[in-house]
């Protein structure tokens, strides 16, 4: 019977070619092989960054480098990809023997192989599936990089309003102190009540408050802007950027055309032809699969070596996979209906932050025009008249707090327009044209 084996396996792997291939592959042995090096291999500290001052462009560079999403969204890219590998692989053969009688005399025996072969489809259904699967993890990488990438943006506007917001509040404590200085001044000559030196003194230790809040509230948005790429203690001396620089308003139909590129509406697309290929999986397991024997058999009583040959086909009476085929069909309609609901959320969304973008360019507009301007006027002209003894200090006080006011509304639009520009590119999943955060020189 032994010489018989040997034959019997070379005629397996004849008619189904591809179990060496797939058992046997080089390159699937280097694959596994290649992760197990990779695995073994300590994890390399977080990125971090130097010194210098930091770019919008340094800061994406080193977001999509080194951040931990998408880290996490490449690794999944890889392992729906090796599922490819797998849905290319034939069912195993299997080898059985039996014994028919104990006594030598009379005795059977058998020694064969079963092929099943996959029938309806299946094989080529199943790869379908794994690839639009790959298709849908390579869209969903893409949408995160469009996040990481609105996320980078944001934080890195944050940062800059937050040194300048710190760099009026130090400007705020210098004024205060001249103006508390003043005030000490004309008490001590006896122009003024002792009350108006108390008062400046007041607004210099509010100011003082504001300086505390605003040094805050730039360590964590260099924080933020660090984290995204996994530096939990920022480096850099400041963040480089012109914040004046206000980002384009394209039209709004302009962008609506192109919204149908999105990445979160192309994964939405890419999930209903994940669910179709699903379906289809489940449309060809309704026929069933043949089980082919090959074999040899060993008759003792006669004294001969008998071939086997034997087909085995399950008849489909009671289950049909009809449940699993209604389920996946039910599943592609609510990926349709999901299309659908993305595309409406994201024109709703593209359109109020298109409006927030509008909205935020002309307050600044306004403010640079006519706000900024007459308010400093009117601070530098009640200053220099206080020192002179032609205003009260309730007047300083007045022309200072609009000042300021109009100075941290003039930040607080700017910050809205960046943010409204990095929604817009987090939708699109593209940058809008023109739109850059350019290196300026340090304001004195």
């Amino acid at each position: 019977m032994r010489r018989y084996i040997l034959p019997l396996g070379l005629s397996v792997l004849f008619f189904n070619p591809s179990y060496a291939q797939t058992t046997l592959s080089p390159r699937g042995i280097d694959a596994v092989r290649d992760h197990a090096v990779e695995t073994s291999i300590v994890s390399t500290p977080p990125v971090t960054e130097s010194v210098a001052p930091l770019t919008l462009k340094a800061a994406l560079e080193l977001a999509l480098r080194a951040n931990s999403e998408l880290a996490t969204a490449t690794r999944e890219l890889k392992a729906v990809e090796a599922m490819i590998v797998q849905a290319q692989a034939r069912p195993n053969p299997e080898i059985a023997t039996s014994i028919e009688d104990t006594r030598s005399a009379t005795q059977l025996t058998k020694l064969q192989l079963n092929q099943p072969v996959e029938l309806g489809g299946k094989r080529a259904a199943r790869i379908n599936a794994a690839e639009r699967s790959r298709d849908a993890a390579s869209a969903e990488l893409d949408t995160k990089h469009a996040e990481i990438r609105a996320a980078v943006m944001t934080a890195f506007s944050d940062v800059l309003v937050a040194q300048e917001r710190l760099r009026l509040a130090q400007a705020s404590v210098e004024l205060a102190q001249r103006a508390s200085t003043a005030a000490s001044r004309r008490v001590m000559a006896g122009k003024v009540s002792p009350v108006e030196e108390t008062r400046a003194r007041v607004a210099e230790a509010s100011v003082r408050v504001e300086l505390t809040l605003s040094e805050s509230e730039l360590a964590t948005a260099r924080k933020r802007l660090a984290g995204t790429w996994g530096n939990t203690m920022p480096r850099f001396e400041r963040a480089d950027g012109n914040l004046d620089a206000l980002p384009p308003l394209l039209k709004l139909a302009d962008l609506n055309s192109r919204l149908a590129a999105s990445p979160n509406l192309l994964r939405a697309r890419i999930e209903i032809d994940h669910r179709l290929a699903l379906a289809e999986i489940e449309r060809s397991q309704r026929i069933p699969d043949v089980t082919v024997t090959l074999g040899v058999q060993r008759n003792r009583d006669l004294g001969l070596n008998q071939a086997v040959l034997g087909v085995s086909i399950p008849i489909p009476v009671f289950d049909r996979n009809q449940g699993n085929l209604l389920g996946a069909l039910h599943r592609t309609d609510k990926a349709r209906d999901e299309l659908s609901a993305v595309g409406i959320r994201l024109s709703n969304e593209l359109a109020q932050a298109h409006e927030s973008l509008n909205a935020a360019r002309q307050e600044v507009e306004l403010l640079q025009r006519d706000i900024l301007p007459g308010a400093q006027s009117v601070y530098d002209a009640a200053t220099k008249g206080f020192e002179l003894g032609k205003f009260s200090f309730l007047e300083v006080l007045d022309a200072q707090r609009t000042s300021f006011q109009s100075q941290s509304q003039y930040l607080r639009a700017l910050a809205k327009a960046h943010r409204s520009a990095a929604e817009i590119e987090r939708i699109l999943g593209e940058t809008p044209p023109n739109f850059t955060l350019a290196p300026v020189a340090t304001k004195p």
